[in-house]
């Protein structure tokens, strides 16, 4: 079926889709999940090419395998593990069973001991040695970090309880900035970490406690953990009701959905919490029921791997037209650039082709007055993926939320349409004449033909974030699925940590740098002699 696909792409490569993009392909080529809605009329996949999209679906057994990973099989081979972050979502709470057991009373349990933590924290009956909790500090990375901190970003119009922060880099600069805003009295510090050894999360977390020590007199009273690691919480002194574990069925870049989203239940409150697990939920019955034609996170996969395995478009850039999804993007290079930014197939031999993109973008309309001109007029074409809300939260300004509305379909439709070199020399021919008319209207051509998505929707509510977020979730599975590759893995991760702890008795003059290459052993004499 690659190949079939690779034939289709030589067919319609050259062909302008704009002069498809009638009535008729503008209501084929979208797909709707409740209000939320996914359009692809603005790209060269017509009906033969979905069609054999579709038909890799089948071949590579994408069905089968969306019910393995519901029914708990360990589907991430490689360790041996069930993928079931979807149960965290499983708000009705039918059974999920993995190797014989019912994880569902567990998992349920676990919500119903944060939402109480939660409550506490928020009604004032868990308080600091200065009184109620007015900031909470959550330490963690990588997925203890990105998912949490984008969901508070999103969700800022429904706080209504504590200030939360985010610290995650080794970097001092990082928890000194958060730290110097925050009362260690009044300051609740969560420390994220399923194994309690991330060396950068407990790094900080040792800070964390070292400040918070010069003012209170129990510290670790005021540290809660998100971890399963029940002795090295008890050694650090958090006692048992403020840890809550997770099963190692959850990815860390999949965990914002249990007890890794503490932050964002604090900040939001319980009831908000719930709404964003049941936004997941809904689009977890949607991903394992709707037809292929339907089904928004398939065909979300099948663009991705339409552009960047089929077109060769080696990057993805993602637009939210919604300011407080600024970290969307970010969140979204770990999901999918972590899952599925592998070079071997699940038996171990070499890709074929190349696996997943690279990710990046910024809200809208900040992009476009930096990199869009590279996505314009660049040599290289980026397909391009907008988010957008029908409404805004600041009711008031609803003229300024039209505003941004209209410069983002502007920007897909700018994109698909662009410039010939005659309608550039028309718009400037009072300006110019001969051959300088010709060379300025050539750097006013826009070649078009670049094709984007448009995901849409009423208003970031809860609900609607967890949609989106459990939406892209499954586009990473499906596409890992086609591809053979493991998406629940991250070897790639580990080589530099084990590095990094061999480096730093090196880098703190405590051993030698004989070992080193000359280019490592330079820098670190360079680093030393200027203060390292």
């Amino acid at each position: 079926m690659w190949d079939a696909l690779k034939t289709q792409y030589k067919r319609v490569k050259d062909r302008r889709f704009e002069t498809m993009l009638d009535a008729a392909r503008a209501a084929d080529f979208a797909a709707s999940a409740g209000d939320m809605r996914l359009d692809y009329a603005k790209t060269n996949i017509d009906a033969d090419t979905r069609a054999a999209l579709f038909a890799l679906l089948e071949e590579t057994s994408v069905a089968e395998k969306r019910a393995a990973m519901f029914s708990g099989q360990a589907i991430n081979e490689t360790e041996g593990r069930a993928v079931l972050h979807t149960a965290l979502r499983n708000l009705d709470g039918g059974p999920v069973v993995v190797d014989g057991v019912d994880v569902m009373p567990d998992v349920l349990a676990t919500l119903a001991r944060m939402e109480s933590f939660a409550n506490d924290i928020r009604d004032g009956r868990f308080q600091g040695q200065g009184g109620p909790i007015t900031d909470v500090v959550n330490i963690g990375i990588g997925g203890s970090d990105l998912g949490p901190a984008m969901a508070v970003s999103a969700l800022s119009p429904y706080h209504n309880g504590p200030r939360c922060h985010f610290v995650s880099n080794v970097d001092p600069a990082d928890i000194a900035d958060v730290l110097r805003t925050c009362d260690p009295q009044t300051t609740l510090i969560i420390v994220a970490s399923k194994t309690f050894t991330t060396i950068e999360t407990m790094t900080n977390a040792r800070t964390a406690y070292d400040w918070m020590s010069a003012e209170v007199t129990s510290p670790a009273a005021q540290f809660a953990a998100l971890s399963t690691a029940a002795d090295k919480t008890a050694a650090f002194g958090i006692t048992a009701e403020r840890v809550f574990g997770f099963e190692d069925w959850v990815g860390g870049r999949y965990s914002m959905w249990g007890p890794i989203g503490l932050s964002l239940m604090i900040a939001i409150g319980p009831d908000a919490f719930r709404a964003f697990l049941r936004g997941g939920q809904v689009m977890d019955v949607h991903f394992q029921s709707a037809e292929w034609h339907e089904n928004l996170p398939v065909i979300l996969a099948c663009v991705g791997i339409w552009h960047n395995q089929i077109c060769g478009y080696a990057t993805r850039a993602v637009l939210p037209y919604d300011n407080n999804l600024n970290r969307l993007p970010a969140y979204l290079q770990q999901l999918e650039m972590e899952s599925n930014g592998k070079g071997v197939a699940m038996d171990g031999q070499a890709l074929a082709y190349h696996s997943g993109p690279v990710v990046w973008g910024e809200p809208g309309t900040n992009g476009q007055h930096a990199f869009y001109q590279l996505i314009h007029q660049g040599t290289r074409v980026i397909p391009t993926e907008f988010l957008v809300a029908a409404r805004g939260h600041e009711d008031d300004l609803h003229h300024q939320h039209q505003l941004l509305v209209a410069n983002c379909l502007a920007q897909s439709e700018a994109l698909m349409k662009g410039r010939t070199h005659d309608e550039a020399r028309a718009k400037i021919a009072d300006k110019f004449d001969g051959a300088e008319l010709e060379r300025q209207a050539a750097h006013r051509v826009f070649s078009g033909n670049r094709p984007s998505i448009t995901l849409s929707y009423p208003q970031l509510t809860p609900f609607v974030l967890g949609q989106i977020i459990a939406l892209y979730e499954h586009r990473v599975f499906v596409e890992g699925i086609v591809l053979g590759i493991n998406s629940y893995d991250q070897w790639g991760v580990e080589l530099g940590k084990e590095l990094a702890t061999a480096l730093q008795p090196v880098v703190e003059g405590k051993a030698s740098v004989d070992d080193k290459d000359g280019s490592t052993a330079s820098l670190v004499a360079f680093l030393q002699s200027h203060g390292l």
